[in-house]
């Protein structure tokens, strides 16, 4: 009786979502007597469910040998189709293709008339979605569509799912992209109502914010993340997509400028990821920390969570690169960046480092390379469509432009990439974008709009605490020369408070992202204003006007 009772408690809980009290009450009933495959197979999904990863593996081998021992080869399959699309998720081919060739032979097996069946199916996604990480996106698309005309003909909602799901990623990749996210809209109208079970949900919902992610499609991402934040607060004891969950939060808080609830999201996310250790997404959460970090001018412990990060599994990029360029190693950030683009093939990855590349080798002087970079990436804009990937194109753009001598060009470009990241509220995307458009204001004479533009600048990164980007603006207020010299622009008197600190060429390049080439002739530009002859004539220039 008392076995009885507590099996229906946890039948119960998971009737209510509540996992941790399931898997609890499924255990203590499992230890008294052994259950039967129905509720073993919820014992293993409430495992899953409150990060018992290994656990959950064990009691799905264990669910495939119950059936085979009871002669039910179908079911057996179907575990083992589980344990194949889970082995592969983490990262384990090797142990995911052997339970495919498991559950394969096992359905071989069957009498003919039987042949036909939604096993079938699930075998069908794992097999897809190794064609998809092959590239082959053309058979993946067309696998995921068989294996959704099995989950149709037999009613299996979790099947449609991972169908609508996988043809459009694979749409995605072929950079169909506005026909893929229409069928990941689809796949989420079954998951927001409840059609599918909770473990394909959270795959689901995972996947499809990864692809909003991929394709820099910023309002989706933000949607689908406030719709998986409540799916998840809904279901007491989920440990499994929580994390993940906060990632997500994280980087959608980060765009709309709330970095001190994004640094806390992402903090808590490296926390919650790394007990049980071993998750995959624990990476992902120590990169979107760093990123944070290193936007506030953190770089000691930045540096130390991108290695964190590329030790559990994500390759830091483009952030490890941009933290070489702010501490000065122009060099080094260009070697690491050019490595990270031969090892990305796939058009859509690549646009997440191409910008980074072309700030990094307007930095080192190539304004040939960052030309490239900036037509590669509006390249693809052209196919993908999307706003945030337009005004992020358009910002290096304008820098680019400005390399190159185009000032008129270059703010035209600036302005309109500025007003995109304003329409996203992406008050720091938006505010990188004006700074450049200030620049062009000087490089065009007009050293008054270009101070209105620093002024609102420099208020952003006040408020955000991006501590590099207000020291690279420099303080307000900065006067002019009073003395017979020319008047000094601003970016030259920014040079000049440099020089009276007593850092070096490089050291000024460095901190302001410029090239030494630059700050050589700018330094140059500055003795020849002020009508002296060495630095430390300028040094005295700067304390005797209140410049330094």
């Amino acid at each position: 009786m008392v076995t009885a009772e507590v099996l229906a408690r946890g039948r119960e809980s998971v009737r209510r979502l509540a996992w941790a009290d399931a898997f609890a009450q499924l255990s203590a009933a499992d230890e008294a007597e052994p259950l039967e495959p129905v509720d073993l197979e919820r014992l293993a999904t409430a495992a899953y469910l409150v990060g018992r990863e290994d656990d959950a593996t064990r009691l799905r081998e264990r669910l495939h040998r119950e059936h085979a021992r009871r002669g039910e080869p179908r079911g057996a399959a179907r575990a083992a189709a589980w344990l194949a699309l889970t082995f592969w998720l983490r990262g384990d081919l090797a142990r995911s293709s052997g339970w495919l060739a498991r559950a394969r032979t096992l359905l071989d097996g069957v009498d003919d008339a039987a042949v036909d069946c939604v096993e079938r199916g699930y075998l069908l996604v794992p097999e897809a979605l190794d064609s998809l990480a092959r590239g082959d996106a053309e058979t993946a698309y067309a696998t995921f569509a068989r294996a959704g005309v099995i989950g149709e003909r037999f009613a299996e909602a979790d099947l449609q799912a991972f169908s609508l799901l996988g043809r459009g990623q694979a749409l995605i990749a072929s950079l169909r992209v506005a026909e893929g996210l229409t069928l990941l809209d689809e796949v989420m109208v079954a998951v927001t109502t409840g059609e599918v079970s909770p473990m394909a949900a959270g795959l689901v919902y995972c996947a499809v914010i990864e692809a909003c992610r991929d394709t820099f499609d910023a309002r989706r991402a933000r949607e689908w993340t406030a719709a998986l934040s409540q799916w998840c607060d809904a279901q007491p004891g989920l440990v499994s997509y929580r994390g993940q969950c906060l990632v997500h939060r994280s980087e959608v808080l980060q765009l709309r400028g709330a970095w001190s609830e994004a640094l806390a999201e992402a903090r808590v996310a490296v926390r919650r990821l790394s007990d049980p250790p071993g998750q995959p997404a624990l990476s992902l959460a120590a990169h979107q920390e760093a990123d944070l970090l290193r936007l506030r001018g953190q770089y000691a412990r930045a540096e130390g969570l991108y290695r964190e990060a590329a030790r559990w599994g994500t390759v830091p990029q483009p952030g490890w690169s941009l933290l070489q360029l702010s501490q000065g190693r122009t060099a080094a950030a260009l070697r690491s960046i050019d490595v990270a683009l031969d090892e990305t093939t796939d058009a859509l990855a690549r646009c997440r480092l191409l910008p980074a590349a072309a700030e990094i080798r307007l930095a080192a002087d190539d304004v040939a390379g960052a030309r490239s970079a900036v037509d590669e990436l509006r390249s693809t804009v052209a196919d993908v469509g999307s706003a945030l990937l337009d005004a992020a194109a358009g910002r290096v753009h304008a820098l680019v432009l400005l390399a190159e001598g185009d000032a008129r060009a270059a703010l035209s470009a600036a302005r309109a990439s500025w007003r995109v990241w304003r329409e996203l509220g992406a008050p720091y995307e938006a505010a990188r974008a004006r700074e450049v458009a200030a620049t062009a204001c000087r490089a065009l004479g007009d050293d008054d709009a270009a101070a209105l533009e620093i002024d609102a600048v420099r208020a952003v990164f006040q408020d955000l605490g991006a501590a590099p980007d207000v020291r690279r603006v420099g303080p307000p207020g900065i006067r002019p020369p009073t003395g017979g010299g020319a008047a000094l622009t601003t970016r030259e008197a920014e040079v000049l408070r440099l020089v009276a600190s007593g850092r070096t060429n490089r050291a000024i390049a460095a901190e302001l992202w410029l090239s030494e080439r630059t700050v050589a002739h700018h330094v140059s530009s500055i003795l020849a204003k002020l009508g002296v002859r060495s630095r430390a004539a300028a040094t005295s220039y700067a304390y005797e006007h209140d410049l330094a």
